[in-house]
């Protein structure tokens, strides 16, 4: 068995297997490319340089792009390098990925702005004394017009139409500009200018991953490792987690919504969330499954998953309240302490309860409201309403509640 000396910090060192390692890596992983060559790396008992990209397309993080930065983060624990990639050069490009038309490129402002977001949000999981943030502008800069000519002659366009998402969009007569060919060599390029040993990335970005071997193995670089991460799903249990789906639960949410919103997904989604976004070992959520079999009420180990994150995102003072606020508002039957307010005029002196919780923000839709009173979802005052034709009249005052975190007080003129 091959073992090294690992900084777990500053005042503690401890001795990790290369077998635990690759446990540690390994876990929650898609796909490892290739094993055997991490291992070997490993072996050698020096830090590895470790990669992630990030395009700053929008200036907030949810906790399916954290999947990625948590890899890092055990990585790092485990002694390796960290790269933060951030790509502001790539992000004017527009990333192709899983897109079905030409997607629209960021502005110079939109890149700053988000990166610096991103920069003060990542630093809730990694160790900013340990984590080299950089800008794949550095390079692509210097690499100038001549040299990404350069870069685009060393792949074909036949090779580039095998991409999935290529070969949909260009069988399906759907457009494809031809600086989206670029995004896959410029990401490769990333790589070779950081002497990557490993490049983590999404499934759906393994092969903009192994253009990153090719790359470095023309450049004489041993090519990196490819680890590709899930993509994780959102709190609907089925779409991939995505603000443009309202199904996401944002690293800068508040508190008592995010541990509302990871209260409300499934028992079973609960498992996914444990094995990509907890840092608890493995043997003990195995320990906490055993517990449920046994008779256990699973929302008490989800009490657990969510404590956990705030506390990660927020501190541990908010962690410690959250259960009990949970607890009173939901289980006690009291109302959150800030509930958005809202005017509405009546027409003909009252409104329809669909229309009222449409313009008070609670629903996206008069037939979204339907189903939602359908299902007995909604409630006034506390009381479900069943009448999707219910009618409330003009000067009325009453509290709106949509499933377990939708509020508005409401004032009817």
């Amino acid at each position: 068995m091959v073992r090294r000396w690992l900084e777990i910090d500053q005042d503690v060192s401890m001795i990790v297997s290369v077998e635990e390692s690759l446990t540690l890596i390994c876990r929650g992983a898609d796909e490892v490319l290739l094993e055997e060559t991490l291992i070997k790396k490993l072996q050698r008992g020096e830090p590895l340089r470790i990669k992630a990209g990030f395009d700053p397309t929008a200036p907030d993080l949810h906790l399916g792009h954290t999947v990625l930065i948590n890899k890092l983060r055990q990585f790092q624990d485990l002694g390796h390098e960290i790269f933060f990639l951030i790509g502001d050069f790539t992000g004017m490009i527009g990333d192709p990925t899983g897109k079905s038309q030409t997607r629209p490129p960021l502005t110079e402002e939109d890149v700053a702005h988000n990166a610096a977001s991103y920069k003060e949000q990542i630093f809730k999981i990694l160790d900013p004394d340990k984590t080299q943030v950089v800008f794949n502008s550095q390079w692509m800069k210097k690499l100038g017009a001549a040299g990404v000519i350069q870069l685009a002659a060393r792949h074909t366009v036949a090779r580039m139409l095998e991409r999935d998402d290529f070969s949909k969009r260009y069988k399906q007569g759907q457009a494809i500009a031809i600086h989206e060919f670029l995004y896959p060599l410029i990401q490769g390029w990333d790589s070779v200018a950081l002497k990557a040993d490993v490049e983590l990335g999404g499934t759906d970005q393994k092969f903009n991953l192994l253009v990153g071997r090719q790359l470095q193995e023309q450049e004489g670089q041993e090519p990196q490792v490819v680890i590709t991460m899930p993509i994780l799903e959102g709190l609907d249990g089925v779409q991939k987690m995505s603000k443009s789906l309202n199904n996401y639960i944002g690293v800068i949410d508040p508190p008592d919504d995010m541990f509302g919103k990871i209260m409300s997904i499934s028992d079973d989604l609960m498992w996914r969330y444990f094995e990509l976004l907890s840092f608890r070992p493995m043997s003990e959520i195995d320990r906490f499954r055993q517990q449920i079999a046994q008779g256990l009420n699973p929302r008490d180990i989800k009490f657990l998953l969510g404590e956990e994150l705030v506390a990660r995102f927020h501190g541990d003072d908010p962690a410690n309240t959250v259960r009990n606020n949970f607890i009173a508002r939901f289980r006690q039957g009291a109302l959150p302490d800030n509930i958005p307010e809202v005017m509405l005029e009546t027409q003909n002196g009252s409104l329809g309860i669909a229309q009222v919780l449409k313009a008070a923000g609670l629903v996206k839709s008069t037939s979204d409201a339907y189903r939602m009173i359908q299902q007995g979802a909604v409630r006034v005052d506390g009381e479900k309403i069943e009448d999707k034709n219910l009618q409330l009249a003009a000067g009325m005052q009453f509290v709106c509640q949509v499933g377990k975190r939708r509020f508005s007080r409401v004032e009817l003129g």
